[in-house]
């Protein structure tokens, strides 16, 4: 299954599911627009993909979206707009994926879990990100 966070009309968050299931092909689940891509390739056996390499190309990019694979455990996500209002939470557990591409986020870990995180870089330790107060645990407004 694959869900899609959305804010009115804004994407924050696209969460493929441990069982989502693909028969055959290429299938992304981001805008053509978004600067990160996430979707699922499923190729039959013996399938040949041509050996290739990227070209160079300077793109713009002004938020840092971050994508997590969640190995192990289960984590409470909890969304806001780009003014840090509260939005919405979700859970998410081992074998799920989740792409940031919007808007704001905290977490509660609800389990020890053990995640993957996923990028752009350089990294800016200091300038890359504002924390602040997130939302109470009698707040939370599971999806």
């Amino acid at each position: 299954m694959i869900e899609y966070i959305k804010n009115k009309e804004i994407l924050l968050a696209v969460i493929i599911r441990a069982d989502y299931r693909q028969k055959e092909g290429i299938e992304f689940f981001t805008p053509t627009n978004s600067t990160q891509q996430i979707g699922c390739v499923c190729h039959k056996k013996g399938t040949v993909v041509a050996a290739h390499v990227h070209n160079k190309i300077k793109r713009e990019v002004f938020y840092t979206h971050e994508t997590l694979i969640m190995k192990s455990g289960r984590v409470r996500v909890d969304f806001y707009d780009n003014n840090k209002n509260y939005v919405v939470s979700n859970e998410i557990e081992k074998g799920d994926v989740i792409l940031f591409t919007d808007g704001a986020h905290g977490f509660k870990y609800l389990e020890d879990t053990q995640l993957i995180e996923i990028k752009q870089g350089p990294y800016l330790k200091t300038e890359d990100k504002i924390r602040f107060k997130g939302i109470k645990d009698d707040e939370v407004l599971l999806k």
